[in-house]
């Protein structure tokens, strides 16, 4: 089972063996689909060319034609004027047929990954939050032992970065624009009680703890990085060192034009931590794609 998923700032593909439920290859590459959208509305012909151009080349390193495949993508594609023009020529230049799926589906799907993974790092915790800090919206995904909550907002690091444009800004910014996720957590932990554990996932929280890790965008490794944990004091000084790096390393550190946005994600990070009340996360790599792959496999 192949998996693919376009987001705002990365495509990320992955195939899942359904017998063995092993996960055989992958491929990343980021191709900024939202950069811009912000300002226009809509997907730029050169965003449209580097999602064809990454999914051509992941097809030279995995063979589609081999196994069922599911394509998905959210908010830069929900959000864009050009939607459909987009998707129709990204299944003309690549036989790919991409599914735009809701906010919830993607919390559905995102969290079915997260479990799968926590079971098996026998991560105890039954009540805990799930925070995706995507390109181009944010979901938080309460799972209690008898009721999931979920809710995405329009709130990531792309848009983030491009509306506000500098690390000031943005810092100054994020408490009004992150206000309906501080009234959703209000609500929800006045309803259902606290959580015991914050679970982090997506891009930012996988690149802190890279860097506590000590690994690079080249030498990433997942199995490593699922199960880290990461305090709110360390957000503060991973970040410190980020921006103390010469542009170069910076690069070589969170990849190629993913260092600014990084450091954005880590002021969303923050401010997430503040709202939910937590001083300390566990992250894990696995997001949607990996729970598209799952669901998929439900039918093998």
């Amino acid at each position: 089972m192949i998996a693919i998923d376009l987001g705002s700032n990365t495509l990320r593909v992955i195939r899942l063996d359904c017998e063995k439920s092993q996960y055989i290859d992958e491929y990343e590459k980021t191709v900024k689909t939202a950069d811009g959208l912000a300002d226009t509305g809509l997907v730029s012909d050169a965003a449209v060319e580097r999602v064809i151009a990454a999914l051509l080349e992941a097809k030279t390193k995995i063979d589609f034609s081999k196994y069922r495949l599911k394509a998905v993508t959210t908010e830069a594609i929900r959000k864009a004027e050009n939607a459909q023009a987009v998707l129709e020529k990204i299944k003309k230049k690549t036989g790919i047929d991409f599914e735009v799926i809701s906010g919830d589906e993607e919390a559905r799907l995102t969290l079915l990954a997260v479990k799968h993974r926590l079971a098996q790092l026998r991560y105890p915790s039954k009540n805990f939050v799930v925070v995706d800090i995507g390109g181009g919206s944010t979901e938080l995904i309460f799972h209690y032992e008898d009721e999931v909550i979920a809710r995405s907002f329009p709130i990531g690091i792309v848009t983030i970065a491009q509306t506000y444009k500098t690390l000031e800004n943005i810092e100054k910014a994020l408490p009004d624009a992150m206000l309906a996720i501080e009234k959703f957590s209000s609500e929800v932990f006045a309803t259902k009680g606290d959580i015991n554990a914050l679970v982090a996932t997506a891009g930012t929280p996988t690149s802190v703890a890279a860097m506590k890790l000590g690994q690079t965008y080249a030498t990433y490794d997942a199995s490593k990085i699922n199960g880290t944990a990461l305090t709110v004091d360390e957000l503060d000084l991973y970040l410190e060192k980020l921006l103390a790096m010469p542009f170069e390393q910076r690069e070589e550190t969170c990849g190629t034009g993913r260092s600014d946005l990084i450091a954005a994600g880590i002021l969303i990070f923050k401010q997430l931590f503040k709202i939910l009340e937590c001083d300390q996360c566990v992250v894990v790599d696995d997001g949607l794609r990996e729970g598209v792959a799952l669901e998929g496999c439900k039918d093998f």
